[in-house]
Order: C-alpha cells, then structure tokens, then sequence
C-alpha cells in the first residue's frame, strides 16, 4: 500500500488504482486518479495512453444492487484495449468491450461497446465520430462529415 493514499502499489502512477490481475503491454502510460479493474480478464496493449481520471471496467454490480442481493454474485467479462490506444481524461470503458488497435475515446465518454481501429468515439454513450489515418510520421484525426482533420 501506498502510505496516506489506501492504494495498492504499482509502477505507473502512485494515485491510480489497479485492481486484480490486468495485462498491460510495454510503453503504456497511465495517469493519476485512474481506475483500472483487472478483476475479470483486462488486457491492455502496447503504447497506450490511459488519461488522468479515466476508468476501465471488467465488472458490474447492478443486478446484485438492484435485486437487493438476490442476485448473488458480480457479473464479470473480459474488456481488451488494442495496440496504441488513446482514452481520454475521466472516460469510462463499460466491462466486455473491445477497443481496437489505434483507436481514441474522447474525454468524458462512456465507452459501452466495441470501438474498431482507428475508429474516434465521443460522447455519452460514445459513438464513432471520426477516423484515425496514419500516413508514415504524419497523423491526421478525420472528423465524419468534414474534410478537415489535425
């Protein structure tokens, strides 16, 4: 435990919170306030961006909630972030979702299913608003329905 802060230890941020067993590939970065539930199978790939206050799922406890404890147990199913992924600061990836090699969640999104390559998702819950196209150095964030991109 990190003292003062009542968080498990682990080597990318002392202020994120990584739980059960997740599979996190070379070169990821994750940044502070994060909550990462490796408790139902999480796998993270290679070079991805984790920003500050995002937080992915492999767990719900809503039918147990709701049920009043009848329903007994934590639903669990397994999430898997590709390759070079970027998600945004305070989104939230919903447990059993796949998100594809190259892809960007937007800040504030609520990721609850799969997002393909180089697909760009937003919003609440998000949806594909744009594309990644990757030409050699150069990275061009193409907007659906605009000709423009960064």
């Amino acid at each position: 435990m990190i003292e003062d802060t009542g968080l498990p230890e682990n080597p990318y941020h002392p202020l994120a919170w990584i739980v059960g067993d997740p599979e996190i590939g070379e070169g990821t970065w994750i940044g502070a306030f994060c909550v990462v539930d490796g408790s139902g199978e999480l796998h993270i790939g290679s070079g991805c961006d984790l920003s500050a206050g995002s937080q992915i799922y492999t767990h719900s406890t809503a039918k147990r909630c709701v049920s009043g404890r009848a329903y007994d147990h934590v639903d669990r199913s397994p999430t898997t972030i590709g390759d070079r992924v970027f998600i945004g600061a305070n989104a939230v990836v919903n447990m059993g979702v796949t998100i594809g090699d190259e892809a960007v969640v937007g800040a504030g999104a609520v990721v609850t299913r799969d997002v393909g390559p180089g697909e760009i998702v937003a919003g609440v819950p998000a949806k594909v608003i744009g594309h990644v196209e990757l030409d050699s150095a150069a990275v061009h964030l193409r907007h659906v329905g605009s000709g423009g991109g960064r």
